[in-house]
């Protein structure tokens, strides 16, 4: 016997995961967490502790959108240039030259601000890693400032 497409019409609203009676107890847990605005779990270990009293609120950065703060030594820009030089240039790309990282940078589909900040390496150096690139295009790092452009 095949099964027309009407004939179970709920059948595929429900879960393929669980068997009805699971389904139904879930949806009375939710039920209950819904309308009561809080989770309603009967062990508290089960509960997310909140944020002790005088505890600074780790979720959020009010001075800015860096969570954690910067390091000893760097800026702002700095840490925001070398997250968005590390996103886009693997551990495998490295050591390299300054044509070999804008074409990685290029293969891996990097946006052309990057692209063109990678451009502005100086040609003839090898880096070892991403600090080393962040350093040559004139950002101070966590070890010490960068050559700056007077002294490219």
């Amino acid at each position: 016997m095949t099964e027309s497409a009407g004939q179970f019409a709920g059948a595929s609203e429900r879960s393929t995961k669980h068997n009805p009676r699971l389904d139904e107890e879930l949806e009375h847990e939710m039920q209950g967490m819904l309308k009561a605005e809080r989770a309603t779990r009967s062990h508290e270990w089960r509960e997310v502790e909140p944020v002790a009293e005088g505890d600074p609120d780790i979720s959020a950065d009010p001075t800015g959108a860096l969570v954690g703060g910067v390091p000893v030594g760097m800026t702002e820009d700095a840490v925001a240039v070398r997250a968005e030089l590390a996103r886009w240039l693997d551990r495998a790309d490295f050591p390299s030259t300054g044509p070999d990282l804008v074409e990685a940078a290029l293969d891996h589909r990097a946006p052309d601000a990057v692209v063109a900040e990678l451009q502005k390496l100086p040609d003839g150096e090898t880096y070892e890693r991403i600090g080393d690139v962040v350093r040559a295009l004139g950002y101070p790092t966590e070890t010490g400032p960068g050559p700056g452009p007077s002294d490219v």
